[in-house]
C-alpha cells in the first residue's frame, strides 16, 4: 500500500472520528422526561380511566412532534401509565411507585377517593400532581403546595344543580342517593345544603355504594316520597342500571341530577335505551368543546386516533399534560423542585380553560356546563 493511500485512509479515518465526536453530545443533549399517568384502566371505570390517559398521550405525542427544548437540550416525553382500578389503596400504592421511578410529575387520579390519599405521598416525595377530574373540595384544604385540579370542584357543581333544580325546573321534592365515595358523597351534600337554602324539600336521603347494581329497594322507598327529582352522587356504572330501574319502578317522570361521575357517552349505552336518559341533567366542571376556540379541532384529533372513546375528562387530562410542560418551558428545568413553584403562576390557554390558579390550587374562575340528552346525544343545557 502506498504511502499517499495510507495518508488518505488516516485523514478519512480521522475525519469520521471527529464526526462522530461532534454528533455525541447532540446525542447526549436528549433528555427523557417522564410524565406519569394514573386511573381506573380495569374495573367497572375503565372507560373513564382509558379516556383519561389517552388525553395525556395524546399530550405526550404531540408534545414530542413539536421538539421541545428545556434547558438547552431536546427533550423526549414518556408517558408513565398506572392502573388504580377507583381503589384508595391501589391509588397509593401506584403513586408510589411512581415517586420510586422518579417521574417529572403527575397528572391523576381521576376519582377524588383515589387523589386525596394520592396527593399525599406526592407530596412526600416533592412531585408536581394536577387532577383533571377529582372534584371533592378537600384536596385543595390539605395545604399542599404541589396540588392543583383544573377543574370546578363538588361546591360549583352540587350548587349549580341545586339552582337549576329550583330556578329553571321549579321543582318542589327530591331525594338523594350517594355512592359514599369521596365524590358521591362530597357533591350529593353541597347539593343538598343547597337545595334545603334554597327551599326544595329532601324527602328521603339513601345510600349505596360504587359496586351495586341493584336500586329497586331504594328506588322503592324513594318512589313513595313522590320526588320530583333524585340526585345520585356517585357514577356511570350505576346510573345506568339506576335509570332502567327508575323506568321499571314508574318512576318516568322524575328528573336524575348527577355530576360530572354520571356526564359520559357511555351513559347511554349502560341506560340500555332507558326512556328516563331524557330526564337527566348533570353537570360538568368546565366549558363544552363544541363552545371553546380550539375544542372541535382537538375533539376531531382525537376521535381521530381514539375512535369511540371520549368519555369526559380526557381533555383535562391534555390540558393538565401541557401545564406541566408549560411551567417546565418557564422554570427552563425538568426537576420538580425548580418547576414545581411555577405551576401556581401558570397563565396557559388550554383547550379547556384559561388555566390560572388560586394559591392553593385551585382553578380560578371555573366553567360549569349543564347537560342533558336527547336524541341519544349528550347536549349542553347553558
Amino acid at each position: 500500500m502506498s504511502g499517499s493511500v495510507l495518508s488518505v485512509q488516516v485523514r478519512l479515518t480521522l475525519a469520521a472520528a471527529a464526526a462522530v465526536a461532534l454528533l455525541a453530545p447532540a446525542a447526549q443533549a436528549q433528555t427523557v422526561v417522564k410524565i406519569g399517568h394514573v386511573g381506573p384502566v380495569s374495573g367497572p371505570q375503565a372507560h373513564y380511566g382509558r379516556d383519561n390517559e389517552n388525553g395525556a398521550r395524546m399530550a405526550v405525542d404531540e408534545l414530542n412532534a413539536q421538539g421541545v427544548q428545556i434547558g438547552g437540550k431536546k427533550i423526549k416525553f414518556e408517558l408513565v401509565a398506572e392502573d388504580d382500578a377507583a381503589d384508595p389503596k391501589q391509588g397509593t400504592a401506584a403513586a408510589q411507585k411512581l415517586c420510586d421511578a422518579k417521574v417529572n410529575g403527575v397528572v391523576g387520579h381521576l376519582n377524588s377517593g383515589t387523589t386525596i390519599p394520592a396527593s399525599k405521598v406526592y407530596n412526600q416525595c416533592g412531585l408536581p400532581m394536577v387532577s383533571p377530574s377529582a372534584t371533592n373540595p378537600e384536596l385543595t384544604t390539605l395545604g399542599y403546595k404541589n396540588v392543583f385540579r383544573l377543574l370546578a370542584n363538588d361546591n360549583h357543581l352540587g350548587a349549580g344543580l341545586a339552582n337549576y333544580a329550583v330556578d329553571t325546573l321549579k321543582l318542589k321534592k327530591v331525594a338523594i342517593i350517594d355512592d359514599r365515595t369521596a365524590y358521591g358523597k362530597g357533591v350529593a351534600e353541597v347539593f343538598a345544603r343547597v337545595a334545603k337554602e334554597r327551599g326544595l324539600e329532601v324527602v328521603s336521603q339513601q345510600y349505596t355504594n360504587d359496586k351495586a347494581v341493584d336500586f329497586s329497594a331504594i328506588l322503592t322507598s324513594i318512589k313513595s316520597k313522590k320526588p320530583d327529582g333524585i340526585f345520585f352522587g356517585g357514577m356511570d356504572p350505576q346510573a345506568g342500571p339506576m335509570l332502567r330501574q327508575m323506568q321499571q319502578l314508574g318512576l318516568s317522570k322524575a328528573y336524575l341530577f348527577g355530576g360530572d361521575g354520571i356526564c359520559t357517552d357511555k351513559l347511554m349505552d349502560l341506560s340500555s335505551g332507558a326512556k328516563t336518559l331524557a330526564n337527566v341533567v348533570c353537570a360538568v366542571g368546565g366549558a363544552s368543546l363544541d363552545k371553546l376556540p380550539s375544542g372541535k379541532a382537538w375533539r376531531a384529533r382525537y376521535d381521530a386516533k381514539f375512535p369511540n372513546q371520549f368519555q369526559v375528562y380526557s381533555p383535562y387530562t391534555y390540558d393538565a399534560t401541557m401545564v406541566l410542560v408549560d411551567a417546565m418551558k418557564r422554570a427552563n428545568s425538568v426537576d420538580p423542585k425548580v418547576y414545581g413553584p411555577k405551576i401556581v403562576e401558570a397563565a396557559y390557554q388550554g383547550v379547556t380553560a384559561k388555566v390560572a390558579f388560586e394559591p392553593n390550587g385551585e382553578l380560578k374562575n371555573p366553567a360549569m356546563t349543564l347537560y342533558s340528552y336527547k336524541g341519544g346525544k349528550k347536549v349542553p343545557l347553558n
